[in-house]
């Protein structure tokens, strides 16, 4: 941790406090964990303490953490039982300290996601939101027109989720008889396209046998 990172997260422990799950610096950047429940405060005091001034926000986007750690054929032990499945990152920057801060907060329930919008704090959160809620599902409260911003009005499910098929779950094609594009369920097989390919460290270097 480089002496510049160590200020940024005495500061913010000192002005969050108790809100505070979890902070973390790795390769000069700060990752900060707040519960569901205190991100519209936390946020705020973000944005407004002046010793933080994070007065921008740069991306929001959605994080499926199901069968995280997990290949599909290695039978290892999933790490996604250990947390909440769904997670909103947060990343922001402060013009007037030149800081960046990298913040997530967990949706409490897997089975419907939901998180508060920001928009009321960082107004440009509007898009974001509306696309973490088309790839991922989350719902965003008090988000003032959200609906799907990526995929069609008809799309089914939501396509950056770790379940979703990769072959989706319905097909477009044109009907001759109707005379026009229509939906049918897909009809591709469902099938494992990752490579199983192993290699050892440094494999490049590393010569063919013979023979």
């Amino acid at each position: 941790m480089t002496p510049r990172t160590a200020v940024l997260v005495e500061t913010v422990k000192a002005a969050l406090g108790g809100r505070i799950a979890d902070i973390a610096a790795a390769l000069g950047e700060v990752t900060l964990t707040i519960r569901a429940v205190d991100l519209i405060e936390a946020m705020t005091l973000l944005r407004d303490r002046p010793e933080l001034r994070f007065e921008q926000l740069i991306d929001v986007c959605g994080v499926d953490y199901g069968s995280f750690g997990k290949a599909a054929w290695d039978g290892e032990p999933s790490e996604s039982g250990a947390r909440p499945r769904f997670a909103i990152v947060y990343h922001l920057l402060s013009l007037a300290n030149n800081w960046r801060l990298r913040v997530r907060a967990f949706a409490d329930d897997d089975e419907m996601p939901v998180i508060e919008s920001i928009i009321n704090i960082w107004p440009s959160a509007n898009w974001f939101e509306r696309e973490a809620f088309d790839l991922y599902g989350i719902v965003f409260t008090g988000h003032p027109d959200l609906r799907r911003i990526l995929t069609d009005y008809g799309f089914i499910g939501h396509p950056f989720r770790k379940d979703f098929p990769l072959s989706g779950n319905v097909e477009m094609r044109y009907d001759p008889d109707q005379q026009r594009v229509v939906y049918q369920p897909v009809t591709i097989e469902p099938r494992e396209i990752v490579p199983r390919v192993i290699r050892v460290e440094n494999y490049a270097d590393v010569e063919p046998k013979k023979g």
